[in-house]
Protein backbone atom coordinates (compact mmCIF):
# COMPACT_ATOMS: atom_id res chain seq x y z
CA UNK A 1 0.00 0.00 0.00
CA UNK A 2 1.04 3.46 -1.16
CA UNK A 3 1.97 6.14 1.28
CA UNK A 4 -1.39 8.19 -0.53
CA UNK A 5 -3.44 5.38 -0.07
CA UNK A 6 -2.89 4.38 3.97
CA UNK A 7 -3.44 8.13 4.26
CA UNK A 8 -6.37 7.91 2.68
CA UNK A 9 -7.46 5.22 4.24
CA UNK A 10 -6.56 6.49 8.10
CA UNK A 11 -8.75 10.11 7.32
CA UNK A 12 -11.84 7.23 6.61
CA UNK A 13 -11.37 5.50 9.79
CA UNK A 14 -11.00 8.95 11.65
CA UNK A 15 -14.28 10.26 10.25
CA UNK A 16 -16.03 7.22 11.63
CA UNK A 17 -15.32 8.98 14.61
CA UNK A 18 -13.42 6.26 16.35
CA UNK A 19 -10.43 7.07 18.23
CA UNK A 20 -7.45 4.93 17.13
CA UNK A 21 -3.98 4.75 18.85
CA UNK A 22 -0.94 4.40 16.85
CA UNK A 23 -0.31 1.16 18.06
CA UNK A 24 -3.83 0.22 16.62
CA UNK A 25 -2.95 1.80 12.80
CA UNK A 26 0.43 0.30 13.10
CA UNK A 27 -0.94 -3.07 13.31
CA UNK A 28 -3.77 -2.70 10.66
CA UNK A 29 -1.41 -0.98 7.83
CA UNK A 30 1.78 -3.16 8.76
CA UNK A 31 3.70 -0.42 9.54
CA UNK A 32 6.19 0.66 12.27
CA UNK A 33 4.35 3.19 14.86
CA UNK A 34 6.97 5.65 13.61
CA UNK A 35 5.48 5.27 10.17
CA UNK A 36 2.25 5.92 11.77
CA UNK A 37 3.55 9.06 13.63
CA UNK A 38 4.84 10.45 10.42
CA UNK A 39 1.61 9.81 8.61
CA UNK A 40 -0.59 11.80 11.15
CA UNK A 41 1.30 14.82 10.62
CA UNK A 42 1.21 14.38 7.20
CA UNK A 43 -2.69 14.81 7.86
CA UNK A 44 -2.25 17.66 9.86
CA UNK A 45 -0.19 19.43 7.23
CA UNK A 46 -2.74 19.32 4.37
CA UNK A 47 -5.37 20.86 6.65
CA UNK A 48 -7.12 17.92 8.41
CA UNK A 49 -7.73 18.63 12.15
CA UNK A 50 -6.54 15.53 13.91
CA UNK A 51 -6.73 15.70 17.26
CA UNK A 52 -4.56 13.58 19.69
CA UNK A 53 -6.55 12.56 22.93
CA UNK A 54 -3.94 12.20 26.06
CA UNK A 55 -3.86 8.92 27.01
CA UNK A 56 -6.62 7.42 24.59
CA UNK A 57 -5.38 7.95 20.63
CA UNK A 58 -6.02 10.39 17.75
CA UNK A 59 -9.28 11.64 16.38
CA UNK A 60 -11.31 14.53 14.49
CA UNK A 61 -11.70 17.75 15.81
CA UNK A 62 -15.59 18.27 15.90
CA UNK A 63 -17.96 19.21 12.97
CA UNK A 64 -15.07 18.26 10.46
CA UNK A 65 -16.11 16.93 7.68
CA UNK A 66 -14.99 16.63 3.77
CA UNK A 67 -17.39 17.80 1.44
CA UNK A 68 -18.72 15.12 -0.87
CA UNK A 69 -16.91 14.56 -4.23
CA UNK A 70 -19.94 16.16 -7.13
CA UNK A 71 -20.47 14.82 -10.58
CA UNK A 72 -22.17 16.84 -13.64
CA UNK A 73 -24.66 14.96 -15.31
CA UNK A 74 -22.48 14.49 -18.30
CA UNK A 75 -19.65 13.35 -16.37
CA UNK A 76 -22.07 10.34 -14.43
CA UNK A 77 -23.37 9.86 -17.81
CA UNK A 78 -19.96 9.24 -18.69
CA UNK A 79 -18.78 6.73 -16.64
CA UNK A 80 -22.61 5.13 -17.33
CA UNK A 81 -21.45 4.60 -21.10
CA UNK A 82 -17.87 3.32 -19.61
CA UNK A 83 -20.09 0.57 -18.08
CA UNK A 84 -21.15 -0.71 -20.98
CA UNK A 85 -17.66 -0.87 -22.98
CA UNK A 86 -16.09 -2.67 -19.58
CA UNK A 87 -19.18 -5.02 -19.72
CA UNK A 88 -18.08 -6.58 -23.31
CA UNK A 89 -14.23 -7.11 -22.21
CA UNK A 90 -12.95 -10.58 -21.81
CA UNK A 91 -11.84 -10.60 -18.79
CA UNK A 92 -13.97 -11.41 -15.38
CA UNK A 93 -11.47 -9.67 -13.07
CA UNK A 94 -11.54 -6.64 -15.00
CA UNK A 95 -15.30 -6.12 -15.21
CA UNK A 96 -15.75 -7.47 -11.38
CA UNK A 97 -13.33 -4.49 -10.16
CA UNK A 98 -14.98 -2.02 -12.45
CA UNK A 99 -18.31 -2.63 -11.26
CA UNK A 100 -17.22 -2.52 -7.72
CA UNK A 101 -15.76 0.73 -8.15
CA UNK A 102 -18.14 2.41 -10.10
CA UNK A 103 -20.88 0.95 -7.15
CA UNK A 104 -18.40 3.24 -4.78
CA UNK A 105 -18.98 6.21 -6.95
CA UNK A 106 -22.32 5.65 -7.77
CA UNK A 107 -22.86 6.37 -3.82
CA UNK A 108 -22.17 10.01 -4.14
CA UNK A 109 -24.03 11.08 -7.05
CA UNK A 110 -26.76 13.67 -5.97
CA UNK A 111 -30.41 11.84 -6.58
CA UNK A 112 -31.77 13.65 -9.46
CA UNK A 113 -28.24 12.84 -11.28
CA UNK A 114 -28.65 9.27 -10.02
CA UNK A 115 -32.02 8.94 -11.59
CA UNK A 116 -30.43 10.57 -14.70
CA UNK A 117 -27.68 7.95 -15.02
CA UNK A 118 -30.12 5.41 -14.40
CA UNK A 119 -32.86 6.36 -17.40
CA UNK A 120 -29.33 6.67 -19.66
CA UNK A 121 -28.25 2.68 -18.57
CA UNK A 122 -31.99 1.66 -20.05
CA UNK A 123 -30.64 3.85 -23.66
CA UNK A 124 -27.14 2.27 -23.81
CA UNK A 125 -26.86 -1.07 -25.92
CA UNK A 126 -23.43 -1.67 -26.75
CA UNK A 127 -23.29 -4.40 -30.03
CA UNK A 128 -20.84 -6.36 -31.30
CA UNK A 129 -19.21 -10.26 -30.95
CA UNK A 130 -15.92 -11.99 -29.98
CA UNK A 131 -13.60 -13.21 -32.40
CA UNK A 132 -13.31 -16.33 -29.99
CA UNK A 133 -14.64 -17.15 -27.09
CA UNK A 134 -12.53 -17.30 -24.72
CA UNK A 135 -12.53 -15.41 -21.35
CA UNK A 136 -9.51 -14.37 -19.08
CA UNK A 137 -9.56 -13.75 -15.13
CA UNK A 138 -5.74 -12.39 -14.59
CA UNK A 139 -6.49 -8.42 -15.57
CA UNK A 140 -6.47 -7.10 -13.08
CA UNK A 141 -3.82 -8.70 -10.99
CA UNK A 142 -1.37 -7.98 -13.73
CA UNK A 143 -2.26 -4.45 -13.21
CA UNK A 144 -1.12 -4.36 -10.20
CA UNK A 145 1.79 -6.17 -11.11
CA UNK A 146 2.97 -3.64 -13.56
CA UNK A 147 2.93 -0.90 -11.45
CA UNK A 148 4.48 -2.11 -8.51
CA UNK A 149 7.43 -3.94 -10.58
CA UNK A 150 6.11 -7.43 -9.73
CA UNK A 151 7.55 -10.23 -11.85
CA UNK A 152 5.11 -12.98 -13.14
CA UNK A 153 5.33 -16.30 -13.85
CA UNK A 154 2.52 -17.93 -16.47
CA UNK A 155 1.70 -20.53 -18.56
CA UNK A 156 1.36 -19.45 -21.57
CA UNK A 157 -0.50 -21.38 -24.75
CA UNK A 158 -0.19 -20.20 -28.22
CA UNK A 159 -2.12 -19.71 -30.95
CA UNK A 160 -0.46 -21.87 -33.27
CA UNK A 161 0.68 -24.61 -30.21
CA UNK A 162 -1.33 -26.81 -28.00
CA UNK A 163 1.36 -27.19 -25.67
CA UNK A 164 1.84 -24.60 -22.90
CA UNK A 165 5.24 -23.17 -22.34
CA UNK A 166 5.82 -21.72 -19.09
CA UNK A 167 7.86 -18.52 -18.54
CA UNK A 168 8.99 -15.53 -15.79
CA UNK A 169 7.98 -12.19 -17.46
CA UNK A 170 8.38 -8.84 -16.27
CA UNK A 171 5.36 -6.44 -17.28
CA UNK A 172 5.19 -3.42 -18.61
CA UNK A 173 2.30 -2.40 -20.50
CA UNK A 174 -1.13 -3.78 -21.26
CA UNK A 175 -2.99 -2.74 -24.97
CA UNK A 176 -6.24 -2.94 -26.04
CA UNK A 177 -6.52 -4.13 -29.95
CA UNK A 178 -9.47 -6.14 -31.64
CA UNK A 179 -11.12 -7.21 -28.59
CA UNK A 180 -8.21 -8.79 -27.15
CA UNK A 181 -6.17 -7.71 -24.02
CA UNK A 182 -2.16 -7.50 -24.83
CA UNK A 183 0.30 -7.67 -21.91
CA UNK A 184 3.84 -6.68 -23.03
CA UNK A 185 6.48 -7.86 -21.41
CA UNK A 186 9.96 -8.77 -21.32
CA UNK A 187 10.28 -12.24 -21.73
CA UNK A 188 12.73 -14.05 -19.68
CA UNK A 189 13.06 -17.79 -22.04
CA UNK A 190 13.53 -15.11 -24.93
CA UNK A 191 15.96 -12.45 -23.93
CA UNK A 192 13.53 -10.11 -25.22
CA UNK A 193 10.20 -8.30 -25.34
CA UNK A 194 7.30 -10.56 -26.42
CA UNK A 195 3.46 -10.09 -26.94
CA UNK A 196 0.99 -12.23 -24.90
CA UNK A 197 -2.51 -12.28 -25.22
CA UNK A 198 -4.24 -12.23 -21.85
CA UNK A 199 -6.96 -14.86 -22.95
CA UNK A 200 -3.65 -17.24 -23.55
CA UNK A 201 -2.56 -17.12 -20.07
CA UNK A 202 -3.92 -20.46 -18.72
CA UNK A 203 -2.46 -19.94 -14.95
CA UNK A 204 -0.18 -16.99 -13.34
CA UNK A 205 1.54 -16.40 -10.37
CA UNK A 206 2.03 -12.92 -9.38
CA UNK A 207 5.79 -13.20 -7.43
CA UNK A 208 6.95 -10.76 -4.40
CA UNK A 209 10.33 -10.72 -6.32
CA UNK A 210 10.44 -7.07 -7.94
CA UNK A 211 12.77 -6.17 -11.32
CA UNK A 212 14.59 -3.07 -12.29
CA UNK A 213 12.84 -1.26 -15.00
CA UNK A 214 14.11 -1.35 -18.32
CA UNK A 215 12.26 1.87 -18.96
CA UNK A 216 10.34 0.19 -21.86
CA UNK A 217 10.00 3.14 -24.73
CA UNK A 218 6.78 1.84 -26.53
CA UNK A 219 7.06 4.62 -29.34
CA UNK A 220 10.53 2.84 -30.42
CA UNK A 221 9.20 -0.80 -30.13
CA UNK A 222 6.37 -0.39 -32.22
CA UNK A 223 8.15 1.64 -34.84
CA UNK A 224 10.50 -1.23 -34.78
CA UNK A 225 7.70 -4.25 -34.65
CA UNK A 226 4.57 -2.35 -36.25
CA UNK A 227 2.23 -5.87 -36.11
CA UNK A 228 3.53 -7.17 -32.71
CA UNK A 229 -0.18 -6.78 -31.69
CA UNK A 230 -0.88 -9.31 -34.09
CA UNK A 231 1.70 -12.00 -33.01
CA UNK A 232 1.34 -14.36 -30.47
CA UNK A 233 4.52 -14.68 -28.57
Amino acid sequence: MTQLSRLISILTLLKSKRVLTATELSDKFEVSIRTIYRDIQKLIEAGVPVVTLEGRGYTLMDGYTVAPVQFTEKEANALITAQHLVSKSNDSSFVLDFEEALTKIKSVFRSSVLEKSEMLNKKIHVFGRRSENISSNALSEIQLAATNFNYIEINYRKLDNSEPSFRKVEPYMLLYSDNKWILMAWCHLRKDYRAFRVDRILHFKILPEKFEDREFDPKAYYRANPYTHRKDS
